[in-house]
C-alpha cells in the first residue's frame, strides 16, 4: 500500500486564480471522440420510453428506470441538437413530454403507487408506470441530477413554440416543488434519502463528493432554501491530503470529481475552503485525475493491465461478488461497487471504468483521451459497441465461470455487456464541455445556479462578471 504524506495547504493567494482555459485543443476534431458523443447519445435516445421520458439504469439488461439517468438524458437533448443527431424541435418534444410526465406523476408519503414526495423522486422508478421500483428510497441526490438537466433544458429551450414554452414551465415547477428545508432533519445538512417506513437516512450529505451540486440547487431554491450556512456544514469535513504527488481536496471514485461539474463551471470561481488552497474545484479535478492515473501506473495491488493508458476507478459494474485464489493470490471481487483510489479510501479489485477517464475528460484531455482511445484500441468491440463503452472491464478476472453480469474471456477477462445511464451520462456531457461548453456556459445564465454560488459564499470569475453585468 502507498503511504502518501499530508504537505501544509497551499498558501493564500492576494487574488483568486484565473479561470481555466483547456489549451490542449488537439483532440477537439479527433474523429473518435466525435463517434464516442454520438454513440453516448444514442444511449439516451433510443432506450429511453418515448411515451413516459423515463430512461433505464441500464441496457440491454432489463432494467428499471433511474432518476438520474433521466436528468442525463435531458442534459443529452440539447446536446444532441447542437451537435445534429436530432433536430431542435424533436428534442423539444422529448424534453417537454418528460417534464410534463415527470410533474404529472403522483406525489405522497404512501410506500406504494407514487413516484416521490415533497418534490424528491424515488431513486428506482417502475418503466412503465413510474412508481416507486421495489423498497428504494426517496433520493435527495438523484433528485438534485434530475433537476439539474431539467434546468439546464429550461435555460436551452428559449424559444416560443408550445413545446419549448412547457420545458420551461415544466423545468421551473419541478425545481420550485422540491422542499429542501424538509429533507435537512438535522439542519443545515441535507440526509442522503428517506423511506416511508424508516424516516430518513441517518447519514447527511457533508463533502467531498457528488454533493456539491445539490447544496448548489438547494441554496439556490426560489421557494425552499437552505441558510446559507449549509455550505459550510457541507465543507467541515472536507479532506485536504496529498496523493501519488497530488495536493488536493481527496474522494476515492471519480464520479465525485466530475458530477456536479457537468452543470456548473466552477472554473475560476471559489469558495472560503478554496480561497485557502489557492485553486478552484476545476483545478482539483485536474489533480483528481492525474492521482487516478499515478496509482494505476504504480499499481500497488498488481492487477493486469493497469498502467498509464488504462486507468480509471470509480463506481461501476464488476465480474462477481466473490473471493478466488488467482495466481496463488486471493483475490476479492466485486459486481457493482465504489471503486477508487484515494488518501482516505482505497477500494480497487481490478476492474476499469471508461466512465472515469471519460468523466475527467475535460480536466486532463491530454491524459484522459489517450487513455479511452488505446482502452479501445487494445480490447475492440469487447468494451466499445452500440452506446460507446460498455460500462467497465476487469482484465484479472479469467476465471471460467459464469457472472451475474457480462461475459469472460479466458485469456482477456471479464467484460461487462450492460450501458448505465449515470455513467453514460458523464462521458457525453464531458465531451461536449470540452468541446463546445455548450452546458457551462448555458447553466451559467441560470439565476438559480448563480444564486446558489454566490448564497454558498463563491465569488470571482464568471460570477463576478454577471454580477457586473445584471
Amino acid at each position: 500500500m502507498v503511504v502518501a504524506c499530508s504537505r501544509p495547504p497551499v498558501v493564500q493567494t492576494s487574488a483568486p486564480p484565473a479561470p481555466k482555459v483547456i489549451t490542449d485543443v488537439a483532440y477537439r476534431s479527433d474523429p473518435f471522440l466525435g463517434e464516442l458523443e454520438s454513440r453516448t447519445f444514442d444511449y439516451f435516445w433510443r432506450t429511453t420510453d418515448v411515451k413516459n421520458g423515463l430512461t433505464p439504469d441500464r441496457s440491454p439488461s432489463p432494467s428499471f428506470s433511474s432518476i438520474a439517468a433521466v436528468g442525463f438524458a435531458l442534459t443529452a437533448y440539447p446536446v444532441g441538437v447542437a451537435e445534429g443527431y436530432v433536430s431542435r424541435e424533436q428534442a423539444a418534444d422529448r424534453a417537454f413530454m418528460t417534464l410534463k410526465s415527470l410533474y404529472e406523476l403522483p406525489q405522497g408519503p404512501g410506500d406504494t403507487g407514487v413516484s416521490g414526495y415533497k418534490g424528491f423522486f424515488y431513486h428506482f422508478l417502475d418503466m412503465q408506470r413510474g412508481r416507486r421500483f421495489a423498497r428504494v428510497e426517496l433520493s435527495t441526490i438523484d433528485t438534485a441530477i434530475l433537476i439539474a438537466g431539467a434546468l439546464f433544458c429550461e435555460e436551452y429551450f428559449d424559444g416560443p413554440s408550445r413545446s419549448e414554452v412547457g420545458v420551461r414551465a415544466y423545468a421551473d415547477s419541478l425545481y420550485r416543488r422540491v422542499d429542501w428545508n424538509w429533507a435537512a432533519p438535522n439542519s443545515p445538512a441535507v440526509s442522503l434519502g428517506w423511506t416511508p417506513d424508516s424516516g430518513f437516512i441517518q447519514y447527511d450529505w457533508r463533502g467531498y463528493n457528488e454533493g456539491m451540486l445539490l447544496y448548489v440547487l438547494a441554496l439556490g431554491s426560489p421557494t425552499h432554501p437552505l441558510p446559507p450556512t449549509a455550505w459550510a456544514e457541507y465543507t467541515r469535513t472536507y479532506r485536504w491530503e496529498e496523493w501519488f504527488s497530488e495536493q488536493y481536496l481527496n474522494f476515492w471514485p471519480a464520479f465525485g470529481h466530475d458530477y456536479s461539474h457537468v452543470w456548473i463551471d466552477f472554473r475560476g470561481i471559489q469558495d472560503p475552503f478554496m480561497r485557502d488552497h489557492g485553486i478552484d474545484y476545476f483545478e482539483n479535478s485536474r489533480r483528481a485525475a492525474y492521482a487516478q492515473r499515478a496509482y494505476a501506473m504504480y499499481n500497488p495491488m498488481g492487477w493486469t493491465g493497469y498502467g498509464p493508458d488504462e486507468w480509471g476507478l470509480s463506481a461501476c459494474d464488476g465480474p462477481a461478488d466473490t473471493g478466488v485464489s488467482l495466481n496463488g493470490v486471493y483475490r476479492v471481487f466485486h459486481s457493482y461497487w465504489p471503486r477508487g483510489s484515494a488518501y482516505t479510501h482505497i477500494e480497487d479489485d481490478g476492474t476499469i471504468t471508461p466512465s472515469a477517464a471519460g468523466g475527467l475528460l475535460a480536466f486532463a484531455p491530454e491524459i484522459a483521451i489517450p487513455a479511452l482511445k488505446a482502452i479501445r484500441a487494445k480490447y475492440g468491440n469487447l468494451v466499445f459497441s452500440s452506446y460507446g463503452f460498455v460500462d467497465a472491464y476487469n482484465p484479472s478476472f479469467t476465471i471460467p465461470v459464469h457472472t451475474p453480469l457480462g461475459r469472460v474471456d479466458g485469456a482477456r477477462g471479464w467484460f461487462d455487456t450492460d450501458f448505465l445511464g449515470i455513467d453514460e451520462g458523464p462521458i457525453l456531457s464531458m465531451i461536449e464541455n470540452y468541446r463546445t461548453e455548450l452546458i457551462w456556459t448555458t447553466m451559467r445564465r441560470s439565476p438559480y445556479i448563480a444564486g446558489g454560488l454566490e448564497r454558498a459564499g463563491f465569488s470571482g470569475g464568471w460570477l463576478g462578471h454577471k454580477t457586473a453585468s445584471q
